[in-house]
């Protein structure tokens, strides 16, 4: 099958893992080989209630049987859309009460952005440096990250880019700016929190200035940080809240949040002003509202905290220079990007999987299933800790 891979599916980069999976469950994905691996990642963030959790599997076979695909979005009422909406305006602060359903993060970075310009006239965006929201057109627009998105030049206008962090750099924000967009926790960035009160100063600059705030919590979002969304730890709503990812349990699904009077103003002038064929698919919206529920029914977001605890006194270690992030989305910092990249390829080796960031080449993602037990984080924090003892053994040789 690795020639077929090779040869007839796109790659993201020449040297994919490449590992051959045969089947997952729970904490662990297993290859072709019959070898178990402890998932440490979840799907980059994906996979809140780990691999095949049986009330997801049960929500997707009821639906099923029911219906797939019949309209394009928001022509027909379909159940699990609705329910889904609904649910999640239930759990969010007013004014964030209509939902657009789309098919993944980066699509509902767009419908934010383009909302956020027909709401406000304007076309001035301000995003951070170091951020991600995509690899769309648009979201590429909003990266700050210049070697990624050069080659695709010219990308959309009127984007200009501050530090996340810089209190300073908020006088930027002004009447001509129709939103600033941010990652309520930087995450290829290295998972990089706001200081106190930034969000919360962010947030008075676009009142001031009418601009909107879009929050980007394709990451953070559903209970990855002991809260249901990120930007509950930080005093500040945003007028536009972006998910994706974790929502929808290992399927695949964006949204982007707001007033109902803003969103409205998709509906005409012109009609169709943001349009999908397959968003909130009814398959993937019950699985989401299946997620969603098991999360906020359950004591899994208290316990990310716990477990968060738990990494942080079983990851010490001489090559280990920091931890950041909250809950079950953290990043370890070692010395250098050789020690990190071996860590990585080593722990695939020994049947754990761990994962790169996107921007900060010395960082280890651990993100992994909320439903990951204790003994299992345990397990895994070991493997890592050996693996950087041969490390350190190896230099200290030299």
């Amino acid at each position: 099958m690795l020639n077929d891979f090779y040869k007839y599916q796109a790659q993201t980069t020449p040297h994919p893992l490449a590992m051959t999976i045969s089947h997952a469950e729970g904490s662990y994905i297993y290859d072709t080989d019959h070898k178990a691996h402890l998932d440490f990642v979840a799907g980059v963030s994906a996979c809140s209630l780990g691999h095949n959790h049986p009330k997801v599997i049960e929500a997707i076979k009821t639906q099923l049987d029911k219906y797939m695909h019949v309209m394009v979005y928001g022509e027909y009422a379909q159940e699990p859309a609705v329910n889904l909406a609904k649910l999640l305006a239930k759990h969010l602060p007013k004014p964030l009460e209509t939902t657009y359903l789309t098919n993944s993060g980066t699509e509902a970075i767009e419908g934010a952005l383009k909302l956020a310009r027909r709401v406000t006239g304007r076309s001035e965006i301000i995003a951070a440096h170091h951020a991600y929201h995509g690899n769309t057109m648009g979201s590429l627009s909003v990266m700050g990250f210049e070697e990624r998105k050069s080659v695709f030049r010219p990308l959309i206008p009127d984007v200009r880019f501050i530090t996340f962090n810089n209190a300073n750099d908020l006088s930027h924000i002004t009447s001509k700016t129709a939103a600033v967009i941010l990652e309520t926790i930087q995450g290829g960035a290295g998972f990089i929190e706001p200081e106190t009160n930034y969000l919360k100063a962010v947030r008075e600059h676009c009142n001031k200035a009418g601009a909107l705030l879009i929050l980007d919590e394709i990451q953070p979002g559903f209970g990855r940080t002991g809260k249901l969304f990120g930007f509950e730890h930080f005093d500040c709503i945003p007028d536009i809240l972006v998910t994706g990812k974790g929502l929808g349990g290992g399927m695949p699904i964006g949204a982007f949040t707001a007033s109902k009077k803003m969103m409205d103003v998709l509906q005409d002038n012109p009609k169709l002003g943001h349009i999908t064929t397959f968003g909130g698919h009814p398959v993937i919206a019950a699985a989401a509202l299946a997620t969603v529920k098991e999360i906020t029914e359950s004591n899994l977001m208290s316990q990310a905290l716990e477990k968060e605890e738990l990494i942080r006194k079983h990851l010490i270690h001489p090559l280990i220079s920091e931890i950041r992030g909250r809950g079950l989305m953290l990043a370890v910092i070692t010395p250098s990007a050789d020690i990190t990249n071996e860590v990585i390829l080593k722990a695939k080796d020994e049947g754990l999987i761990l994962f790169w960031l996107l921007f900060e080449s010395k960082a280890i993602r651990i993100t992994p299933p909320l439903t990951i037990s204790n003994e299992e984080i345990i397990k895994g924090c070991l493997i890592i800790t050996r693996i950087l003892d041969n490390i350190q053994s190896k230099t200290k040789a030299l």
